[in-house]
């Protein structure tokens, strides 16, 4: 390890002691330990749970789908956003798996007391307590996806007393929002990937930057890094699956990659596609929904409509 992540590492443990989240160890397991840069230029220790990971008994608790989350929203106009401090460090780890969080350093070995980052169960078992703090205001105020929390009213009075119900609950659960990082009494929020306002939902600007920054794959790798990337906002694209039809054969067995002038065109046509994403309604329930489709023997496509504008596309 390089002397400057050496004494980073040096930092951060002691900070960890300090703060109660591990103990020295004497446990049979022990993780090596690693760094990653964050968006701020800061470094992150890391752990590299893998062989721990695939000894483990899957939770299969599931995290929500996207769509599901902003499908909530029903003509919302005032947002806040709640950022959870170090979110995973603020649940416990039993006593008995506590010997298995072991990780070593070049000197020392440790153990948490708390849920570690990269533990395969661990967005899992979070969703789960967080769904249990708020099961009685989702669907109606609140939108949670792991420890981003987001409080949504249609007035400004509402909102107000939202607020204080969900920080009330996020007190008798002693749990701890970071306040550099929330947001309160917002007319557009940015969650998930998503701008969100009464006006509807858009693709976050800086993700539309990341795609029109991409360079051409080079390998199967890297073009299933591009469909993953690019369809988490196929619900914009009006015939996604057929423009990327091109790129996802790739993807199939027994396929050779071969970069053609069709996929070149594909490729440059699902990026542009994104760009020129149309703002989506907030759906509203009680109110008339059309459906309009067509087929082929190729493929389907549909879109669903509400008051004369578009709630979602989609295809396959």
């Amino acid at each position: 390890m390089a002397p400057k992540d050496l004494k980073e590492l040096k930092t951060q443990l002691q900070e960890f002691l300090d703060r109660g989240f591990i103990r020295p160890s004497v446990s049979p397991w022990g993780a090596p330990v690693l760094f990653v840069k964050k968006k701020d230029g800061t470094m992150r220790m890391c752990i590299d749970y893998r062989q721990l990971n695939k000894l483990t008994i899957k939770n299969k608790y599931p995290l929500p789908r996207i769509d599901d989350l902003f499908d909530q929203f029903r003509g919302a106009s005032v947002f806040s956003m709640i950022d959870l401090r170090s979110g995973y460090y603020q649940l416990k780890v039993k006593d008995v798996d506590v010997p298995k969080t072991a990780f070593r350093t070049r000197c020392e070995y440790y153990e948490f007391l708390v849920m570690s980052f990269g533990l395969t169960n661990a967005p899992a078992a979070f969703m789960d307590m967080m769904n249990r703090v708020f099961h009685e205001f989702l669907d109606q105020f609140v939108v949670v996806f792991i420890d981003d929390i987001l409080v949504y009213s249609r007035t400004e009075d509402n909102h107000d007393r939202h607020l204080r119900i969900v920080l009330q609950a996020l007190l008798e659960n002693q749990l701890y929002a970071k306040l550099s990082k929330c947001e309160f009494w917002l007319r557009e929020v940015v969650f998930l990937g998503h701008v969100v306002s009464a006006e509807g939902i858009n693709v976050d600007p800086h993700k539309v930057e990341a795609v029109m920054s991409w360079k051409v794959p080079k390998s199967v790798t890297e073009v299933r890094s591009f469909l993953g990337f690019a369809g988490y906002y196929r619900r914009f694209v009006e015939g996604f699956s057929k423009i990327a039809a091109p790129l996802t054969k790739l993807l199939q067995k027994n396929v050779c990659f071969e970069w053609t002038d069709a996929r070149q065109q594909a490729f440059e046509k699902l990026k542009e596609a994104l760009t020129q994403a149309l703002v989506l309604i907030q759906l509203e329930s009680g109110k008339e929904f059309v459906v309009y489709s067509d087929a082929s023997i190729v493929g389907l496509g549909c879109v669903l409509i509400q008051e004369g504008k578009v709630v979602a596309y989609a295809s396959r």
